[in-house]
């Protein structure tokens, strides 16, 4: 499988849980990107943003996460977003900007949780930087980005991280890695999602999604079982072949019982 190509976009989310919510709120499903722009810049919720970057904001971060597979992802959080923990709802704007982003999953599953299982205590953006020169010497990118491009997208990659908790926010160069662990209701979710996706019960134990959370198959095996026991699925597991079975029979009827829990 030809690796995820990777882009430099990520700074139109960056820093932008907030404004995330806001979008959420305002959106509706019949709306395109304009319409949502034009939506959020009369609606006074963004005093500081121009128009331009406001625009950026909703067409390169916004839509690639939450508006694909016909705006599910929006649909699902607009549902969610006040009947969950602030730090529920930004793991899963996490899971969500994971897929959009492929360098910063990347960056999250081959730096970040290895730095953090090692018992290190900070990240450097220089790290993130020598992690983009070598993204770029493996052919990952479409064309070979300049050093400008290559630092911004480094301080975008550990901002990121700070945004969403694994690191500390500021503006220091080299950041403190937090404690960080999946929140029960974020794995319900991300469970359930891949089920309805299509994915088979193996293939689910061993998404790649699992280890944004830095979970191994194993770890994820364990997490599941834990759910079993609060009733959210069954699962069944002999040596390698892994069986679950699903209490709700739509991701509408899972986050009803997610908001009434």
């Amino acid at each position: 499988m030809k690796s995820p190509t990777y882009t430099s976009t990520m700074n139109s989310g960056l820093g932008k849980i907030e404004e995330t919510r806001i979008l959420l709120n305002l959106w509706q499903p019949h709306f395109n990107t304009t319409e949502l722009q034009q939506v959020a810049l009369s609606s006074g919720y963004f005093p500081t943003i121009s128009a331009r970057r406001l625009r950026n904001l909703i067409v390169e971060s916004f839509a690639p996460c939450y508006l694909r597979d016909r705006g599910a992802p929006a649909i699902r959080l607009q549902k969610l977003a006040g009947a969950v923990t602030n730090k529920e709802f930004e793991q899963l704007l996490f899971i969500y900007n994971g897929r959009a982003h492929p360098i910063f999953a990347d960056f999250v599953t081959q730096l970040y949780w290895p730095s953090y299982a090692a018992g290190r205590e900070t990240i450097s953006t220089e790290e993130a930087y020598d992690f983009v020169i070598r993204a770029i010497e493996d052919g990952k990118t479409t064309t070979t980005w300049s050093e400008n491009t290559s630092r911004r997208v480094a301080r975008y990659l550990t901002g990121y991280c700070a945004d969403f908790g694994l690191l500390e926010k500021g503006q220091k160069s080299v950041k403190r890695i937090l404690p960080y662990r999946l929140e029960q209701k974020t794995a319900v979710y991300l469970a359930y999602d891949l089920h309805f996706a299509g994915h088979s019960d193996n293939s689910i134990v061993t998404h790649q999604d699992w280890a944004l959370f830095g979970l191994t198959p194993a770890d994820v095996l364990d997490e599941l079982k834990r759910l079993a026991l609060r009733g959210w699925l069954i699962v069944q597991a002999a040596g390698s072949v892994v069986r679950l079975g699903w209490q709700y029979d739509c991701m509408e009827d899972l986050i009803h019982a997610l908001t009434d829990s």
